[in-house]
């Protein structure tokens, strides 16, 4: 028998499922089962993939806090999560410390210098969404790494050991699910037309469960960055590897473009409802201001006494949902770029008069609810992790390439997928990008801009301490889910496993459907067709929301999405 060991070091969990190994040898890949829910005394790590989990758990165990642990996990959900868990992509952190420090990081993907306005638009004014989601054309300059080096300030462990467990997984591989052979099966038409270096998730046979993943290329990039720091990435080969694949695709990004980027402090998106303090990312990332407007457009509504997913609080949900979409098509970017304006978005009273013409008995279409009127006088495939220590820091991240595998294009010699974020700009006033919305000049193009996001990594403070870290993958859905998992918990006393696991239902303003999840209560979904809201096609799926919520007894309970095969860790 061989021996059991993870990362090189023993693993011993109490009362969990879930366990990682390690084998010894070339050709003895890591595997794992899966645990959906954990309740930890000291710390719990929750993500898209048991591995990454775990990875983030062993840095707890070795006397990490919880940024070490969020710095392993999304190390590692790049090699094991390659849709989405990347190097060659970007995100937000939302932080308390355990002296109560709020902080957030943007290392958000950025426009390369030679991005233009009009960059996607034909010579007859048509926009070009082929170019802007696919290929090489599609990536702005990324932001992962930066972020991982930038935060590790507020870490306790040495980066190179943080790194070693994401050079183990692709070194020695790791045996992947049904769930992950499929989704590589549906992606070797595009790897064919969008790579001219094949990368290792190609090959003639179908991926199928049980086979393992092996990926050298990208070990011996982490090893450079393991080794160099931030300019293993950003400098030198790597570098050079990102410029020569670009010249074959004809993309933009240039040397300079990746030396020059730099992750971004902000300050975090705050408000309170209800006696909870609520932090969350403000711009670039839409998700904190929408998330801010949106609960606090039902604060005043007894939305608790509706209950769950009946037709009263469906509807004052879906109707919060849209106004606050509208408002993000027209006045949310880059702030560093245009003027924001968020104090009067998020005003009572400009909120109070947003609502003014809501009525409880019918939609109101979105062809007659534009933006509100701020009079500027003032100064989707992601995914999410959440961590909490014994100390009381409490981390939210989440990144992205955009879609699935981001624009499928790997980095010939380096192993990792670039992103497709150019999409998320408004590549031309009106025209929809690949989740549907709808932007403007806020959010059009120019060299060294973030694109718009919508993603919504959250804390929930109560009494000043950490009660709920939260966020999920999703697109534009993202503001939308977090806001029915805040509900959910905070004003129908709902479980955290519920919270998440409940079907959901999303509403964007543009275009005008109302969006049920399989499973969504059919009585409901048909009382407001009923009223009068055009439905969209019912999903089979609509994020992925990693939650840890704090339990009365002061015990971390750690609940990861059933949609996928998503797991939490805990000790």
């Amino acid at each position: 028998m061989p021996r059991k060991h993870c990362f090189s070091l023993a693993l011993v969990f109490v009362g969990i499922a879930l366990q990682a190994q390690v084998f010894t040898g070339a050709n003895k890949p890591h595997s794992f089962s899966t645990t959906k829910k954990i309740v930890a005394d000291k710390g719990a790590v929750v993500s898209a993939h048991a591995l990454a989990s775990e990875a983030g758990l062993l840095m707890l165990k070795k006397g990490g806090n919880a940024v070490d642990a969020a710095i392993a996990t999304q190390l590692a959900l790049a090699v094991v999560y390659p849709n989405a868990g990347n190097l060659g992509g970007g995100g937000f952190l939302v932080a308390q410390l355990k002296n109560e420090k709020r902080i957030a990081l943007d290392f958000r993907e950025m426009a390369p210098s030679k991005a233009h306005r009009d960059m996607y638009i034909d010579s007859n004014g048509v926009a070009s969404t082929q170019r802007s989601q696919n290929g090489h054309l599609a990536s702005g300059v990324p932001g992962t790494v930066a972020g991982l080096f930038e935060s590790h300030r507020y870490a306790k462990l040495p980066m190179a050991d943080l790194i070693q467990p994401a050079i183990e997984l692709a070194e020695k591989g790791f045996v992947i699910t049904e769930s992950e052979a499929r989704s590589l099966n549906n992606l070797q038409g595009e790897l064919k037309r969008y790579n001219s270096v094949m990368p290792v998730f190609h090959r003639s046979q179908p991926w199928k469960s049980g086979d393992t993943l092996i990926q050298t290329d990208l070990a011996n990039t982490l090893k450079r960055i393991q080794q160099l720091g931030k300019a293993g990435f950003y400098e030198g080969e790597t570098a050079a590897l990102i410029e020569a694949e670009m010249k074959r695709g004809n993309g933009i990004i240039g040397k300079e473009d990746l030396k020059s980027y730099q992750a971004k402090w902000r300050v975090p998106h705050e408000f309170d409802y209800k006696g909870y303090h609520i932090v969350g990312m403000p711009m670039p990332s839409s998700g904190g201001l929408l998330l801010h407007q949106m609960m606090k457009m039902v604060e005043d509504r007894n939305i608790g006494s509706m209950g769950f997913q009946t037709t009263a609080s469906v509807q004052l949900m879906t109707e919060v949902m849209r106004r606050a979409f509208a408002d993000r098509g027209k006045y949310m970017g880059d702030a560093d770029f245009y003027p924001v304006p968020v104090s009067k978005l998020t005003d009572p009273e400009y909120l109070n008069m947003r609502m003014k013409n809501y009525s409880p008995d019918a939609p109101t279409p979105s062809s007659l609810l534009g933006a509100g009127n701020v009079n500027f006088h003032e100064s989707e495939e992601t995914t999410h992790l959440s961590v909490l220590d014994e100390e009381g820091n409490a981390v939210s991240v989440t990144t992205t390439l955009n879609g699935s595998y981001g624009s499928r294009t790997v980095v010939g010699g380096a192993g990792f997928f670039l992103n497709n974020e150019m999409d998320d700009f408004s590549i031309k006033p009106g025209v929809p990008n690949m989740f549907g919305a709808i932007g403007g000049e806020a959010n059009a193009i120019h060299p060294g801009k973030r694109m718009l996001s919508s993603m919504t990594p959250t804390l929930v403070l109560k009494n000043d301490k950490p009660y709920i870290v939260v966020g999920t993958p999703g697109g534009t859905t993202i503001p939308t889910q977090v806001f029915q998992a805040l509900i959910n918990i905070l004003e129908f006393g709902m479980s955290a496993e519920d919270a998440i696991n409940k079907p959901k239902f999303h509403h964007q303003w543009l275009p005008d459907e109302l969006y049920t999840e399989k499973g969504f209560i059919p009585v409901t979904a048909e009382a407001l067709k009923k009223m009068g809201y055009p439905m969209g096609k019912e999903r089979g799926g609509i994020g992925r929301t990693e939650i840890i919520l704090v339990r009365p007894d002061g015990k971390k309970e750690a609940v990861a999405d059933r949609r996928g095969d998503d797991a939490a860790a805990g000790y």
